[in-house]
């Protein structure tokens, strides 16, 4: 089992989380438990409808912190409690907003604690409106959302569903899930691959013997999802090449699904000489049946003879490429050995003109294809090759990440 992580994104991070009066107050308590147990800090402010709803002391059960409402602005501390609240808060989050309260955050009124704060706050501002479909609708609040987006307010949703009236139409607030990975996106923005591209490969091809079979292999795509939210978590611009697979797309990826190393091949190099970076950690077939079959082949007939051919060499290709365009200007690989490991990974650093390479041993039971954790060998050019214990994917991916990010400063 893989202990629970603090994403290197939350660590030390304060969200300063606002609720006003919607029955959609109850997701509020979800969100405020994820974003802690992420490794956030977060303060909550209750309007006195939010209270209506849903209590101080739900949100002090699952933040560990007090839970502020109107009574402490006019407690001994109300000169300073707005601006104590705002300090420090690297993101100022109201979820769900009323029609109202947005109203008010749109002109500018400061009648309660929640929007004194948010009057008072530098941070960024992000909103997840919860209403009526009419309500949504009504030119007057359609106006006051954009006038807060035209001051750069993030606005979350809202969705299309059922309402609290029994009507369906938009004014939904948006599930938990989404504003978490909206809040990870937004507090990784001024990261240190702010400005840079990142491709992304991931996943097993798949290649056609026929419209049923194919010849594939074992990559569950686990650890270049990892990576393609290292790189978010930091910033970047991320684009996520995924062979098939299961795995939900990290928040803030552009993903491009493909089937077989061609397509692969095709959107990689479509794409190698405006990006920055490139992580190769798909499984890329090497062979391919030399035709494919329009009809499914029946047992019937006999055992089929199956003829294969290379695929294309897709690091050899960016290879020859960047040596006229520089681009990307970092280039990692990844090698699944199940012999002979630091060998073959170095021939493949040399031959493809990698900066980087990972190799991990497939035989390895707690590394590898679909587990959560691996147990790698990062090799650079220049030096002696790092073996890393076993961990998670995740924090594999944030070291890669990291190496990248030192790489890029060197090559600057």
């Amino acid at each position: 089992m893989v202990q629970e992580e603090t994403p290197p994104v939350f660590a030390d991070r304060h969200v300063l989380l606002g609720v006003t009066g919607s029955i959609a107050a109850y997701k509020s308590v979800d969100l405020a438990s994820r974003l802690t147990k992420a490794g956030a800090v977060v303060d909550v402010i209750l309007t006195q409808a939010a209270q209506e709803f849903v209590t101080p002391l739900t949100f002090k059960s699952v933040t560990g912190r007090r839970a502020c409402t109107d009574d402490d602005l006019w407690g001994s501390e109300a000169h300073v409690i707005h601006v104590g609240l705002t300090h420090e808060t690297d993101l100022n989050l109201i979820a769900p907003v009323t029609a109202n309260t947005i109203a008010k955050l749109a002109h500018g009124q400061a009648d309660n604690l929640l929007t004194l704060t948010a009057l008072a706050s530098t941070c960024p501002l992000a909103i997840a409106p919860a209403m009526d479909a009419g309500m949504f609708a009504h030119a007057a609040t359609q106006a006051n959302l954009e006038t807060l987006k035209e001051r750069g307010t993030h606005i979350l949703g809202p969705a299309e569903g059922r309402m609290a009236s029994g009507l369906v139409g938009k004014g939904r607030m948006v599930e938990p899930d989404e504003i978490f990975g909206n809040v990870r996106l937004l507090l990784g923005q001024q990261g240190e691959l702010r400005g840079r591209t990142v491709i992304v490969t991931a996943g097993g091809t798949q290649e056609p013997i026929d419209p049923v079979r194919v010849i594939a292999n074992r990559s569950s795509g686990k650890q270049g999802y990892a990576l393609a939210q290292a790189a978010i978590d930091r910033g970047a611009k991320t684009i996520l090449i995924s062979a098939p697979t299961t795995l939900p797309t990290p928040f803030g990826a552009e993903r491009i699904d493909v089937d077989t190393a061609e397509e692969m091949c095709q959107e990689v190099l479509a794409r190698s000489d405006d990006t920055d970076v490139l992580l190769m950690a798909a499984a890329v077939a090497d062979f391919r049946p030399d035709r494919r079959v329009d009809e499914k082949i029946k047992r019937v007939l006999g055992v089929p003879e199956v003829k294969l051919e290379p695929t294309d060499d897709i690091l050899a290709l960016v290879a020859g490429r960047r040596k006229k365009t520089k681009k990307p200007a970092v280039v990692v690989g990844f090698a699944a050995e199940s012999q002979d490991m630091i060998e073959n990974a170095r021939g493949k650093l040399e031959q493809k003109g990698l900066d980087l390479i990972v190799a991990n041993d497939i035989t390895a039971v707690d590394a590898g294809f679909g587990v959560d954790t691996n147990r790698v060998t990062v090799l650079a050019k220049d030096s002696e090759p790092l073996e890393l214990p076993v961990m998670s994917k995740s924090k594999v991916a944030d070291y890669i990440v990291g190496h990248v990010v030192e790489l890029l400063a060197s090559a600057d």
